[in-house]
């Protein structure tokens, strides 16, 4: 008796009447892995060094994901430290494939900064001579930011989405140095096979 009372449980149990389908995240065309080399031009957008002549970034992944609250009007950008160690949320326009961002801090610590100076207790630290001063984060602006999906082609000319920004931050000393106004971040998504 028992055993047929926990059969016939175990069976109900497992009998869920759903119409509910798994699904994906709200933005899941636009999030992936990319595959990304960085170049540095000119205020108008004009190649000042390929990727391999100044920093030799190339071929590095940068990430793009859907926030917790699964906002259609913004994700996230992560390149994981692979270029400038930036990982912040940037303005979606879903229907376009566009983004954008202006001044934001590019990452968890330089977030913390700005959100200790909006809650009026800012970090303080000190410099090479004794001087107290506020630490201010630094930030990234992206302009011209783009997801096309299906515009793209991987090495063996096979059409896949492509990825394509500028950004600039306020911590970029080598842009005077160098003469760059900006790095332009271009690629496609990642196809897991060997190129």
């Amino acid at each position: 008796m028992t055993m047929a009372l926990t059969l016939s449980l175990g069976f109900t149990a497992c009998d869920v009447e759903t119409d509910e389908e798994p699904g994906g995240t709200a933005i899941q065309d636009l999030c992936g892995n990319w595959e990304v080399s960085v170049s540095q031009v000119d205020e108008n957008n004009q190649l000042v060094y390929a990727p391999e002549d100044l920093f030799g970034i190339i071929d590095v992944p940068l990430y793009t994901y859907n926030t917790a609250a699964n906002s259609t009007t913004e994700m996230w950008l992560d390149d994981r430290g692979e270029f400038w160690d930036f990982k912040f949320r940037v303005a979606l326009n879903q229907a376009a494939g566009t983004f954008a961002a202006v001044d934001i801090p590019y990452n968890p610590e330089m977030q913390e900064y700005a959100d200790s100076i909006a809650a009026g207790t800012p970090i303080i630290d000190v410099d090479d001579d004794g001087n107290p001063f506020i630490v201010e984060p630094e930030k990234a602006t992206i302009s011209d930011a783009k997801i096309l999906l299906g515009k793209g082609h991987n090495l063996h000319g096979v059409p896949t989405d492509s990825i394509s920004f500028y950004i600039t931050f306020t911590d970029d000393a080598y842009a005077a140095r160098y003469g760059y106004a900006k790095h332009h971040v271009s690629g496609t998504r990642y196809s897991g096979f060997t190129e």
